[in-house]
């Protein structure tokens, strides 16, 4: 198995395995550590959170179905505070309906993995993360640094969106979507063109993640989320920003 880590010089990359089934997480520790990551595993959300509150990890791979805490609460928290609110969050959902993609998807992870799930599978789909974090860090939504649209600024070089001059709370995708739309007022981008902008044309990424992102982001900028002004639906195409008066 190729080592995701080999030829650059860096440190070992850190994941931590959030998983209450000890062989699956045995199995997905195994497998990673032989692709050239550091791991961390633990068994329980309560002690998931307390760890991933207080040390920063490079990608996160959870459970939905934990002890003690939940991971769709568990990845909420992370998101609201601590030093993993922008860590790329692989979810892994033992029911592979829509609903759990989306109730998973909503509550901050970056992407899920459907119980059984095969080792290159997983591999793939955290190489896929990471290229798509790597992208985004090094500024490749990025045209115009700082916007101000209304009582919405953006500011690109510190990954800062503010509404009425409070600050917004925003994962990775949330801020790139946002930014992207914002900086191009009135113009259409189709999903297709969203995904390829902002996730890079990742394999494992749908239309569908577009519409959660954006739904996502409706309910942190938008008076009425289900009357938007700022991020409009252009109706069988896609979506677009409001264009400026």
């Amino acid at each position: 198995m190729t080592d995701l880590n080999a030829g650059n010089g860096a440190p070992k990359r850190r994941i931590l395995i959030v998983e209450d089934e000890p062989a699956i997480r045995e199995l997905v520790r195994f497998h990673l550590a032989l692709a050239g990551f550091e791991v961390v595993e633990l068994g329980d959300g309560a002690a998931a959170l307390e760890r991933g509150r207080a040390h920063r990890f490079d990608l996160i791979v959870l459970d939905i179905m934990l002890p003690g805490l939940d991971g769709i609460t568990l990845c909420r928290a992370l998101r609201t505070e601590g030093a993993n609110r922008a860590t790329p969050i692989l979810m892994v959902t033992a029911r592979d309906t829509e609903s759990d993609t989306v109730l998973g998807l909503e509550s901050g992870a970056d992407d899920y993995l459907a119980k059984p799930f095969g080792v290159r599978e997983l591999v793939a789909r955290v190489s896929a993360l990471f290229r798509r974090h790597e992208r985004l860090d090094r500024g490749a939504v990025r045209d115009t640094h700082h916007l101000t649209r209304g009582e919405l600024t953006v500011d690109a070089d510190k990954r800062l969106a503010k509404l009425r001059g409070a600050s917004i709370d925003l994962t990775k995708q949330e801020f790139d979507l946002l930014y992207l739309l914002s900086a191009n007022p009135g113009i259409v981008f189709s999903r297709q063109a969203l995904l390829a902008r902002v996730w890079g044309g990742d394999t494992y990424v749908t239309e569908r993640t577009v519409d959660t992102v954006v739904s996502r982001l409706r309910r942190k900028v938008e008076t009425d989320p289900q009357d938007p002004e700022l991020l409009l639906t252009a109706w069988g195409v896609g979506y677009k920003f409001v264009d400026e008066a």
